[in-house]
């Protein structure tokens, strides 16, 4: 499985196009939906689906673009389903003055629900990992020992949780009771920053205690 990484946005917010040599996956359409396509032509296969971590505005000011381009499904938790309409719920209406649009997408999302799910030929495990957000998932490929941490768990560091329905006693539970519980050789693919790996989080990230 190949993973490209995409920063992207005011925020740098990192998009991730997955291929598996048959389809793509792309999780957190963040911004910048020509650089998305971009990329998604280079490898030159079909895009069969979109993945949400969140409903945060940097994680989702691409969706509309992208699910238009491609015309295929998105993924997400129930908890932030009417957060990708409303500008209020997912802060777009907070970034205005930086020049962010108003986010109020129409698109009615496939919901996911924690263990092994599969889209076509993509097999993996959700975890339902709140505490930056209420609807923070967590997509682990077992086989490939990667996990797409959304803003659960970053290189040296953990998610914000002073925002809506933020808790860091509930982050820490997402953290150690599921991301840590994973093989300390897995790869850790976060929202933002550079990849690191359960094992060197649990040994050095500064905030998890």
């Amino acid at each position: 499985m190949n993973v490209k990484t995409l920063s992207l946005g005011q925020l740098g917010t990192n998009c991730y196009v997955i291929s598996n040599g048959e389809e793509v996956l792309i999780v957190d359409p963040a911004a910048e939906a020509e650089v998305i396509f971009e990329a998604v032509e280079e490898i030159n296969l079909p895009v069969t689906g979109i993945l949400l971590t969140h409903a945060h505005y940097d994680h989702i000011g691409a969706l509309d673009e992208v699910q238009q381009k491609y015309d295929t499904d998105v993924y997400m938790a129930s908890e932030e389903k009417e957060w990708i309409g409303d500008p209020n719920l997912n802060m777009s209406i907070k970034r205005v003055s930086m020049g962010i649009e108003p986010i109020e997408s129409d698109i009615e999302p496939v919901i996911l629900q924690e263990g092994d799910y599969s889209i076509n030929s993509f097999n993996f495990e959700i975890f339902h990992t709140p505490g930056h957000s209420p609807g923070s998932l967590s997509f682990y490929f077992k086989e490939e020992q990667k996990i797409f941490s959304g803003d659960v768990l970053f290189n040296g560091g953990v998610g914000r949780t002073d925002l809506l329905e933020g808790s860091f006693d509930v982050l820490m539970k997402s953290i150690k009771n599921k991301l840590f519980q994973l093989d300390d050789g897995t790869a850790v693919y976060p929202g933002h920053g550079n990849s690191t790996s359960i094992e060197k989080e649990k040994q050095t990230n500064p905030y998890i205690f």
